[in-house]
């Protein structure tokens, strides 16, 4: 991996410099082992470590099919999704690499007894597949995490209901936690230049997902002047909602749970904010089996409050269980509940009376195709939209970072170095970051 690490950080090496590298037969990389599935049976959920689970060990490198790319990882980040791979919840991983593997002899590839995990990566080209044609060795990117075969006709419109839809690290395997990932050369994009490696790294699944879910025709398709309630309004998923209402003339009422994480919101320039501490809402009993309608009235008396008495045009939903009734219930009219993630719980309950008799929707939203992951990338590249990087280990410190955020010890969005050899490095555009350098920083420390 030296070779290849050296010619990133010469900044001068060329496309027939990288493609005259020799490519390692094994690189590092964070994987969970198939026979180690059962290791938490009867550990409850907040109690399984994934300190325990995942591994930074040496693999083989993959033979590179048609359409695919291998990147240099610089960096890298740690989504719900790798902490959900990590405890074996709600479903173990090995199981979408056996279907995967079923599709083809291409795609046996994938079914191992070991699970290379991760959905954001940094890097550096450093080889390409047979017909793969807008990307070439030395080209600096950044990936999405929508893996699609595209054979169907059914994802020729929007290519996330491509029946073979998967999510790149998650459902398949090389993902991008580890010294080398495997990926489509359409999970490509162009690397924003005015960021570090772990920054540019930071954005990808959040991002991408919260511009499906707000702004995009297959979501909450956000307007101007719109009430957009943003449930964690801080943190990974929701500091870019409260970006995105803010950057696109709406209006965010940001939910959070502490007075920093309120801060955070006002520095982004939000203005109405709702602290959960303060509030103490319970929405459901103490046995957690019956939600309380009085509780959803007194949040939606705060709302108009604030609001000076409109309700809600859009909710951002990603909690699930535990708020989902509440949301559902100070919707306006006719407005919209667009959901994704569920991470306090999947099997959500609420009141159909206010749904069916107020003409509301239930918009459900699942990362994001090319276009939108592009749009959202694009975004960031011109400095509209900023990374919510709070914190960053390196590889071998992976477990303490997906605990982290297991336990929701953190802010924004946990990175984690690959071939990076420290932090700060990357940077091409010097000038447009020195123009938002305290917005890229904005979740440092916190």
């Amino acid at each position: 991996m030296q070779n290849i690490l050296d010619a990133i950080l010469s900044g001068n090496a060329e496309t027939g410099d990288y493609a005259n590298l020799d490519l390692p037969e094994h690189f590092r990389a964070v994987t969970v082992h198939k026979d180690e599935v059962e290791m938490f049976e009867g550990v409850p959920s907040k109690d399984k470590d994934p300190r325990k689970s995942l591994h930074v060990e040496d693999v083989a490198l993959p033979e590179l099919g048609p359409g695919e790319a291998f990147v240099a990882v610089m960096a890298s980040a740690i989504n719900y999704n790798t902490v959900w791979t990590s405890i074996f919840e709600p479903v173990s991983t090995f199981g979408f690499l056996e279907r995967y593997g079923r599709l083809s002899p291409l795609t046996k590839r994938h079914d191992l007894p070991y699970h290379i995990v991760g959905s954001d990566l940094s890097g550096v080209v450093v080889a390409t597949g047979p017909g793969v044609t807008k990307w070439k060795p030395g080209d600096r990117v950044v990936a999405h995490c929508l893996s699609v075969e595209l054979e169907a006709s059914d994802g020729h419109d929007d290519t996330m209901m491509d029946p073979e839809q998967r999510i790149w690290g998650f459902e398949t395997n090389f993902g991008g936690l580890a010294e080398i990932a495997m990926v489509k050369a359409n999970q490509l994009m162009p690397k924003p230049e005015h960021l570090t490696w772990e920054e540019a790294a930071s954005p990808g699944l959040v991002n991408c997902t919260a511009y499906r879910q707000l702004v995009s025709k297959n979501g909450g398709n956000m307007k101007q002047g719109d009430n957009v309630l943003i449930w964690g309004a801080s943190g990974g998923l929701g500091g870019f909602a409260t970006q995105y209402a803010l950057n696109g003339g709406a209006t965010p009422i940001c939910v959070v749970s502490n007075e920093e994480k309120a801060n955070i919101c006002r520095s982004m320039g939000a203005e109405l904010i709702i602290n959960r501490a303060e509030e103490d809402w319970k929405f459901w009993d103490e046995s957690g089996t019956k939600q309380n309608p009085k509780e959803w009235q007194r949040l939606g008396k705060k709302i108009r409050e604030l609001t000076g008495g409109e309700d809600i045009d859009i909710v951002f939903e990603h909690p699930g269980r535990e708020t989902f009734g509440a949301s559902v219930y100070v919707t306006r009219k006719g407005g919209t509940i667009t959901t994704c993630a569920s991470t306090t719980g999947f099997m959500h309950e609420y009141d159909n009376r206010y749904l069916w008799m107020n003409l509301k929707r239930i918009v459900s939203s699942h990362f994001a195709n090319y276009r939108e992951s592009w749009e959202a990338n694009r975004l960031v590249a011109k400095a509209k939209i900023h990374p919510t990087l709070s914190r960053t280990y390196g590889l071998e410190d992976v477990g303490q970072a997906a605990l982290d955020v297991h336990h929701n010890a953190h802010q924004g969005k946990v990175g984690v170095l690959a071939l990076a050899p420290e932090e700060g490095l990357g940077v091409l555009d010097h000038d447009l970051r020195d123009q938002h350098l305290d917005a890229i920083n904005r979740f440092r420390g916190v």
